[in-house]
């Protein structure tokens, strides 16, 4: 549904977005990390139109952005991080001027805005005035916006900002119900969020693609050589020495301040679980956990775009701009 090739934006000498090409496939919801001034916003605005590339190719449901522009910006939905609204209308009013700019037939606006309304829990306030709503209560304006005609491609920039706990949960499950009839493009700090909603992420740095993959893939990717955790109720004072006998295992450290409890160093391409199981066994011992160690997408993250020099402009911002 999405589809960017080689996509480079440069501000005179200075390249934003360099090179990148991705997809995200009908149905999915896909992630788009990365640090502040990564590019991650430009590469947003890019695929919505709003920003020119300076080389490379969008296409939006099957229209190349620039060449079928209007066919593809009716196929997309568009969540900004800061949402501009106008505060002088009404919930009500100002859904039913963007029905009309998204061409939502004027017999079916009513249902498509309480349909919206509903989807974003802005029953309560759709006769108040936008301009005394909370940060939380615009960003659902914006959503509902960008969903009233149903579009098949939803781009949503940091969609839970503003929004207390409760509404994120809400939020996300509307993420969840969303994707069952749209395709999702999802920029977001909350490296959880991600882990929760996206099947598969892109992870800029400087202007690059530095990982793609599921959130469990780029896990095993990064977590190195292999690690166990091993706990054992009321623990022999040999049964590091048998752990460290078991073939595969390459060192076993005792976890600090929990008696009997062990991480065990896996030698590269060894699998000593089930070893440890039958170990356990022949020597009586209640294992009570035997469980692998993965790297969390955050640490991930972390691995990837941890920059040697603090404070220095990464690719995707400009000198002088402002994070985004």
């Amino acid at each position: 549904m999405i589809e960017a090739q080689s996509l480079t934006r440069r501000y005179g000498e200075f390249t934003a977005v360099n090179d990148i090409s991705f997809g995200v496939q009908e149905g999915e919801i896909v992630g788009l990390l990365g640090p502040n001034g990564a590019g991650k916003t430009t590469v947003i605005r890019m695929i919505t139109g709003f920003l020119p590339p300076s080389s490379g190719r969008i296409r939006v449901a099957g229209h190349d952005l620039f060449r079928e522009s209007v066919g593809a910006r009716r196929e997309i939905g568009y969540l900004p991080e800061n949402v501009a609204l106008y505060p002088e209308m009404r919930v009500d009013e100002y859904l039913k001027y963007r029905a009309s700019l998204e061409a939502v037939e004027r017999d079916e606006r009513r249902e498509a805005i309480d349909r919206a309304v509903a989807r974003c829990m802005l029953a309560d306030v759709r006769r108040q005035i936008i301009g005394t709503l909370s940060k939380g209560y615009r960003q659902r304006v914006g959503l509902a916006a960008a969903i009233l005609h149903r579009p098949p491609v939803l781009v949503l920039d940091e969609p839970t900002v503003g929004l207390d706990p409760r509404q994120i949960i809400a939020i996300r499950d509307l993420i969840r119900e969303l994707a069952e009839e749209s395709t999702l493009l999802l920029s977001t700090h909350i490296l959880p969020e991600v882990e929760l909603l996206c099947d598969r992420v892109v992870i800029l740095d400087r202007g690059r693609i530095v990982a793609e993959g599921t959130p469990e893939s780029l896990g095993q990717r990064w977590s190195g050589a292999a690690l166990l955790h091993v706990t054992v109720q009321q623990a022999p004072q040999e049964a590091p020495d048998v752990l460290r006998a078991i073939p595969g295992v390459d060192a076993v450290d005792a976890a600090a301040g929990t008696p009997g409890r062990w991480l065990v160093h896996c030698a590269d391409g060894a699998e000593p679980a089930a070893a440890i199981f039958e170990a356990a066994v022949e020597h009586r011992w209640v294992l009570t956990e035997l469980a692998p160690e993965r790297a969390s997408l955050e640490d991930v993250f972390v691995r990837l775009t941890t920059r040697e020099e603090e404070g220095t402009p990464g690719v995707g911002q400009a000198p002088g701009e402002v994070p985004s």
